[in-house]
This record gives structure tokens, C-alpha cells and sequence, in this order.
């Protein structure tokens, strides 16, 4: 019987203990759906980045942050993934919103807009750290103030960057174009931990 390329990434990785840093729901079902076995390590992290930095400078920074929150207990063999999403728009970040408010004013701003979605993903071993990301940009059209409030009331998206999900009813209804990978923009780009992990047994 013929083996499927995920099952032949789990053999190859059998040798490790893969170890995913994230409490996200989205994230988590990605992992599965590569067919990967893992377990889940959480620690919360003071997401707290330079003034200075920009676009996947930022996510770069905050996952490997995360990353470094374990580095006393990663062992021979243990392979940790930290990864951090933001929204780039008007050269400014737009992480998860606190409130309301400040979910409301996010959508406001992308309406009509096109933006970035930034996702870096580091693979932390026994002394080393290695990060990449992927950008994605992201068409909205332009949102009507019953329509933000609508989907903020019912879908409440404060664990998201930049106040909104994809796979979301927003998603169906405003995203008019999305250029560059799909499952980034959901959380986690998919492609590219695959071909991280296939460097990694290289």
C-alpha cells in the first residue's frame, strides 16, 4: 500500500517529540490535519515588541519570544513550534482587540482597504531557533456599520488579529480577494511548517 506524504513526514518523525506552543483552536486543528502527532505546552508570554520594528519583523520577534519562554526545557530531540499572526495595515500592527471598541475601529479601517496578514512560525530545538514567515494580503469590501456590529456581537473575535477570522461570516460575505495562502490569513500557514519540517530531517 502506497504511504500518503503526511504519513511519511510522522515516520520520519518519529524520532522527535513535536511540541506545539499554542492554545489556538486553529492552529491545533492544522497540526492534526497534517497528520502530525504532537502535545501542547502553553506559557504565557508578555507580548511585548520594540517601537522600531515592522511587518514580519514584528511576528519574527513575538514568536521567537515565545520560543525563548521554554528554552531551559527543550530537550535532545524535542522539536517546539511558536508562531505569532498579526494584521500590517497603514503601517501600523493590529493585533487582537481588547474590546468592543477597538474591534469596531479595526473593521472600520480595513473597509474598502486592502491589508497584510503576517504570520512568522519558529521551530525551537535544544540550542537553536530557526523562523520564517508568510505574508498574505487581503481585499475587503467596503463594510457597512451594521455589518461590523452585526458580526462583532455574534461572532466576537477578540483572540483575533486585526478583529476578524476568515472562515467567519465575515469572511463569506466581505473578503472580495485574498492573495497569497489561504490558511495564513485562518492562522497558521500550513505550507510553510510542512516544508519546515521537512528541512528539519533533511
Amino acid at each position: 500500500m502506497q504511504k500518503t506524504i503526511d504519513s511519511m513526514l510522522n515516520e520520519k518523525l518519529k524520532d522527535y517529540t513535536i511540541i506545539l506552543a499554542s492554545g489556538s483552536p486553529r492552529r491545533q486543528e492544522y497540526f492534526k490535519q497534517l497528520g502530525l502527532d504532537f502535545e501542547i505546552r502553553l506559557k504565557e508570554v508578555e507580548e511585548i515588541y520594540p517601537p522600531n520594528l515592522k511587518s514580519n519583523q514584528i511576528t519574527d520577534f513575538l514568536s521567537e519570544l515565545k520560543g525563548k519562554a521554554f528554552e531551559s526545557q527543550i530537550k535532545e530531540k524535542e522539536v517546539l513550534i511558536t508562531s505569532d499572526t498579526i494584521v500590517w495595515h497603514k503601517n501600523q500592527a493590529l493585533g487582537k482587540p481588547k474590546n468592543k471598541q477597538e474591534a469596531y475601529a479595526m473593521l472600520k479601517s480595513l473597509s474598502d482597504q486592502w491589508h497584510e496578514v503576517i504570520t512568522s512560525v519558529c521551530f525551537n530545538t535544544k540550542g537553536s531557533q530557526k523562523t520564517e514567515s508568510c505574508i498574505t494580503k487581503v481585499k475587503f469590501k467596503r463594510l457597512e456599520s451594521s455589518e461590523i456590529e452585526y458580526y462583532i456581537e455574534h461572532f466576537k473575535p477578540f483572540d483575533k488579529a486585526g478583529a476578524y477570522g476568515i472562515q467567519d461570516w465575515i469572511g463569506l460575505i466581505a473578503i472580495e480577494e485574498v492573495q497569497g495562502s489561504y490558511t495564513n490569513v485562518v492562522g497558521l500557514p500550513t505550507h510553510l511548517v510542512y516544508k519546515m519540517f521537512d528541512e528539519l530531517i533533511e
